[in-house]
């Protein structure tokens, strides 16, 4: 038997309380659950990352230097590339050699960023691990 105090007047009166309880419940349930997820988020391999070296790039005579005009035509130092096949045998010979060459890729300001991407892939293929860009210095004001 429960005790009524007030104006009972039925079933219909509005009730002007809220029930904290629930979204006390669900701010405990993500607390908990932030609390034993951060350090797992947080905890990662010890790792050094490199430096940004930003320094001129040296030419070198065993340099070899990739160009792509604003058509899409490749070159290999200057001379014309035929295609694929020609770009992947001399990639795969300067792999070989001791040390590796350094390869430098220019790729005109107009040409399609797939053309220099398919001379990028060609240098993965091929073994090539180092690749720089060559690319101008923004004109200061």
């Amino acid at each position: 038997m429960g005790m009524s105090v007030g104006d009972s007047g039925g079933e219909d009166d509005v009730v002007s309380a809220i029930n904290t309880t629930p979204l006390v419940d669900v701010m405990l349930v993500l607390l908990i659950i932030f609390l034993i997820t951060i350090p797992v988020a947080t905890h990662t391999v010890k790792v050094t990352l490199p430096k940004d070296m930003n320094q001129p790039t040296q030419t070198k005579m065993s340099n070899v230097v990739l160009a792509v005009a604003e058509n899409g035509q490749a070159y290999w130092d200057e001379t014309p590339l035929k295609g694929r096949a020609d770009l992947l045998d001399r990639l795969e010979k300067a792999a070989v050699q001791k040390p590796q060459p350094q390869i430098q890729i220019r790729g005109d300001v107009k040409s399609r960023y797939e053309s220099v991407g398919k001379l990028i892939e060609a240098c993965q293929e091929a073994g090539i691990y180092h690749i720089d860009f060559i690319t101008e210095r923004p004109k200061t004001n």
